[in-house]
C-alpha cells in the first residue's frame, strides 16, 4: 500500500453528535454535503443522515451488542483504500469521534497508512443527554469532577472505578444497559451510597427521549422495569437530582431522600 499521502483524497473523523441534527456543527454540515463518501454508524440519527445529498454514496458499519456488521479492521482498510483512490471520504460517528468512539484507532490506521485525515468533535451524549434533562454535570454544590466510563467492557469486575462516583463528583456511563445491575453493585461495593441520586436518558435528545431517576440501589430493577431501551446513558451523582426526569423507585416513600440531596 502507498504509503505516501494522496494528493486529492482525505478522510473526516465527524462527530455527528447525539441525535438531534440540530446539534450538528456547521463544519460536518458542510462535509457531508461535499463527500463522496459517508461512512456512518448505527447511532447516526436519521436526521442526520437525511442531510446527506442523495448521490453521496454511503455505507452503513452499524454495531450492536455482541454483533457487528464490520470489524473494526476492515473499516479501517475501507476508510484507507477510499480515500487512497482519491475520494473525500466522511467518517461519520456518533456523540464525538474521539469518546467512546474509536476515532483514535481509525486515526492510527489513517496515519500509518499516509493517509491526510481531520477531525472535526462532536456534542458528545453526555453533555447533549444532560442539556436536555436540565442536568448539570457540574455544580458549585454538587460536584466538581466528571467521569466517563464505558460500561460494555468485558470484565467489568476488573475495572477499577474507585473514586469516580460518590461525594462532590459526577459519573457518567455509556453503553451501560446491559449490566446495569452488576455497575450497581460495583459501586455499593466499592463504598458509593445506594442513596445516590441516578438518571436515566433513553434515545437523548430525541422528540421521543424519556429521563427517568431513581437511587443506585434500584438502577438494575429501573432499567428492566421500564424496560429501557438503548441508546440510554447513565448519570450516577448527587447532580442527578437536579435533571427534570419522572419519579421511578421501586419503594415507595423514597422519593423524599432523592429531594434530600437538592
Amino acid at each position: 500500500m502507498d504509503k505516501h499521502p494522496h494528493l486529492a483524497g482525505k478522510l473526516w473523523l465527524v462527530g455527528a453528535g447525539p441525535g438531534d441534527p440540530d446539534l450538528l456543527t456547521l463544519r460536518a454540515a458542510r462535509l457531508l454535503a461535499s463527500a463522496d463518501l459517508v461512512v456512518h454508524d448505527g447511532l447516526v440519527g436519521d436526521g442526520v443522515l437525511a442531510l446527506i445529498p442523495p448521490h453521496v454514496e454511503r455505507v452503513s458499519v452499524a454495531k450492536q451488542r455482541s454483533r457487528h456488521t464490520m470489524k473494526q479492521e476492515l473499516i479501517n482498510e475501507l476508510l484507507i483504500r477510499e480515500t487512497l483512490a482519491g475520494k473525500q471520504v466522511v467518517r461519520l460517528k456518533g456523540g464525538d469521534p474521539f469518546i467512546f468512539g474509536r476515532g483514535g484507532e481509525e486515526l492510527d490506521a489513517a496515519r500509518k497508512s499516509g493517509v491526510t485525515v481531520e477531525v472535526v468533535p462532536g456534542i458528545t451524549a453526555a453533555a447533549g443527554c444532560a442539556a436536555q434533562a436540565g442536568l448539570p454535570l457540574t455544580h458549585r454544590d454538587d460536584a466538581s469532577a466528571v467521569s466517563f466510563v464505558a460500561g460494555q467492557c468485558k470484565d467489568l469486575t476488573d475495572q477499577d472505578w474507585s473514586g469516580l462516583a460518590g461525594h462532590g463528583r459526577t459519573l457518567v456511563i455509556y453503553m451501560g444497559l446491559a449490566t446495569a445491575s452488576a455497575i450497581a453493585d460495583k459501586l455499593i461495593a466499592d463504598g458509593v451510597s445506594p442513596d445516590l441520586p441516578v438518571a436515566v436518558v433513553e434515545r437523548g435528545t430525541t422528540t421521543d427521549a424519556r429521563v427517568l431517576r431513581t437511587l443506585l440501589a434500584d438502577l438494575g430493577d429501573l432499567v428492566a422495569r421500564e424496560k429501557v431501551a438503548s441508546p440510554a446513558l447513565i448519570i450516577v451523582g448527587k447532580v442527578a437530582a437536579r435533571a427534570d426526569a419522572l419519579d421511578c423507585l421501586g419503594a415507595p416513600g423514597v422519593v423524599a431522600q432523592i429531594r434530600d440531596f437538592i
